[in-house]
């Protein structure tokens, strides 16, 4: 009898899928070799998925579904049918858990659906599979299926396998074994939970809706994290809901990583930042440069929209705890438009204040009213407007037009490209604080400007941005913002030459003296063809006018290059004024 199939469809091929493995090892570590799983991505073309999933000979096949992928997923479940029409076909996951009457009547050749935690239903599941009991699977019509409902949450964490023993193999023969695809440990993100189970309750949020908060014991944790280091795993990614709720835990897990960092890989973790106590500072004052990222959920600081969403949140002892979080933690914020109180006008308070915080990454998201949250009991009865697809996400609300989103859009495209490319930083952190430009309106201007030249109707490699600021920058701003444009157009990279805008102030001379003092120059050429070089009519540091020579140093190409004097963004200023 060929073993049951959990299917995963990622939306990235990078990602792996920590649901059917985690599911595959539980059930696997109480009946070895009982259960297989599988992983695409929703780019691949359904005919491949269709005869790959067929080519397995499974005659129970499960699907893990998301926002992401469930639109592909039952494609493929409808066309399975039409291929194995006496397979049985069931679905999991937090797309199909919370509507399960809905999803029946879109997707009838659906036989049943999980719903919740996953691991002892489909333990009972593959059990009866291998008894001769899976026509009890079947539904009993074409329009109806059956639920299968856990009989209670699973509380203890030590009971789940750490879910990729492919990196635990001894060798490669070992891994060869395994009951699915081997994750690259240099190209894939590894997710993994070492806690289930959220304490707050915002209406928007699936995890609000179990309070049970649950941990795996540290010693096993500490096992864990021990294999991601030995393979020096590029990114790991905990996707507990909020992992810093009890303190004396999650330090000594930061603390673990600290004391056994491999110098490659880094741990990404969501928080909420306003728990973090001057402990916790002070432990990622220690922390090594690259080891960890802290994603924080800001959402918004309007006082209506989190009371009516359900967040407590004091704004200025937020910032104050974000902005004592050290500099070389990569730090990512997150926003979202459409909340409920929260108007244009509003939101472009709470987006002031994100960019004030110096975040590394600002992450504009929009509402999603999902199944099965309160956000969705709220909207239906607020006249909310949202798309009936997935991502669900709103088109508008009582306090925000169509239009508004639409322009909000705009903004996030304008956001990624100037903001969280870091490529313009220093013309940013100019126009932000020394000239105290309001970000949001900003943002806008340059969103109408790009409108009306046409910009935005089409995608543009990030040397075209460039110009654009330019010009929009000799508009409105002077010649000392424009002069700042410069210089991050030459920390970006090397350039083989420059557009029409670019006014280089180049001095062979001067370039030459400076490869002389600081770097290695046993090849003329490599050092010429690995630095640039130009003169600023200000310091890029400090914003004074002085006339400032730069020696700029690219990392991507410096093998051949030996200095002590560049900072982090490859770049060395010359000029005696500021040395």
């Amino acid at each position: 009898m060929n073993p049951p199939l959990l299917v995963a469809v990622n939306s990235r091929f990078n990602h792996t899928s920590l649901s059917v493995r985690a599911l595959s090892a539980y059930v696997n570590e109480k009946m070895p070799g009982s259960v297989r799983f599988a992983e695409y991505t929703i780019s691949e073309p359904v005919f491949d998925i269709l005869k790959d999933i067929t080519a397995s000979g499974a005659k129970l096949i499960m699907f893990s579904v998301y926002i992401w992928n469930c639109q592909i997923v039952y494609q493929l479940i409808a066309e399975l049918k039409k291929l194995l029409p006496d397979c049985v076909i069931g679905a999991g996951g937090p797309e199909v858990s919370y509507n399960t009457d809905a999803v029946f009547k879109k997707v009838p050749e659906l036989d049943f659906i999980c719903s919740g935690e996953g691991e002892e239903t489909l333990l009972k599941i593959v059990r009866d599979y291998y008894d001769g009991k899976i026509s009890q699977l079947h539904s009993e019509d074409s329009s109806e299926g059956k639920v299968f409902y856990p009989e209670k949450l699973l509380q203890n964490l030590d009971s789940l396998p750490f879910p990729y023993p492919e990196l635990k193999a001894s060798s490669e023969n070992e891994a060869e074994d395994f009951w699915g695809p081997k994750a690259d440990s240099a190209n894939r993100i590894f997710y993994y939970e070492s806690s289930r189970g959220c304490p707050f309750s915002c209406s928007y949020c699936l995890s609000s809706l179990d309070k049970t908060v649950r941990f795996k014991s540290l010693n096993l944790v500490f096992d864990d994290l021990s294999v991601f280091l030995e393979k020096q795993v590029s990114l790991v990614k905990f996707v507990d809901r909020t992992f810093n709720i009890n303190e004396k835990r999650y330090l000594k897990i930061w603390e673990f990583i600290r004391d056994n960092y491999n110098g490659k890989t880094c741990f990404h973790f969501e928080i909420a930042a306003e728990a973090l106590s001057d402990t916790a500072i002070s432990v990622l004052q220690t922390m090594p440069a690259g080891s960890v990222q802290l994603e924080i959920g800001i959402q918004t600081i309007n006082p209506a929209s989190l009371k009516a969403i359900g967040r407590n949140s004091d704004a200025e002892k937020l910032a104050a705890i974000i902005r004592k979080i050290p500099k070389f933690i990569h730090r990512h914020v997150d926003l979202i438009a459409g909340l409920p109180e929260d108007s244009l006008e509003t939101f472009a308070e709470s987006f002031n204040y994100a960019i004030s915080l110096d975040a590394d990454m600002l992450q504009l998201g929009f509402l999603k009213i999902l199944a099965g949250t309160k956000m969705q009991v709220y909207a239906d009865s607020h006249n909310y407007k949202k798309l009936s697809i997935p991502p669900y996400e709103v088109l508008s609300t009582p306090f925000m037009s169509w239009n508004d989103i639409v322009f909000l859009k705009d903004i996030e495209n304008l956001l990624d490209v100037f903001y969280n490319s870091h490529h313009f930083y220093y013309t940013l952190k100019y126009l932000f604080t020394v000239k105290n430009e309001k970000p949001f309106s900003f943002f806008s201007d340059l969103v109408s400007y790009s409108r009306k030249k046409g910009f935005l109707e089409s995608l543009h490699k990030e040397d075209f941005w460039f110009e654009v600021l330019y010009y929009y920058l000799n508009e409105n701003s002077g010649t000392t913002a424009c002069e700042l444009l410069r210089f991050d157009f030459m920390c970006k990279e090397k350039h083989s030459g420059f557009p029409e805008w670019y006014k280089t102030q180049y001095d062979k001379n001067a370039h030459h003296k400076a490869l002389m003092q600081h770097c290695d120059m046993t090849s003329t050429r490599l050092a010429y063809a690995y630095s640039g070089f130009d003169s600023f009519r200000l310091n890029p540091l400090t914003f004074v006018s002085e006339k400032t020579d730069v020696l700029f140093l690219y990392k991507n190409h410096a093998a051949s290059l030996k200095t002590a004097s560049a900072d982090e963004r490859n770049f060395i200023i010359l000029s005696e004024e500021s040395q």
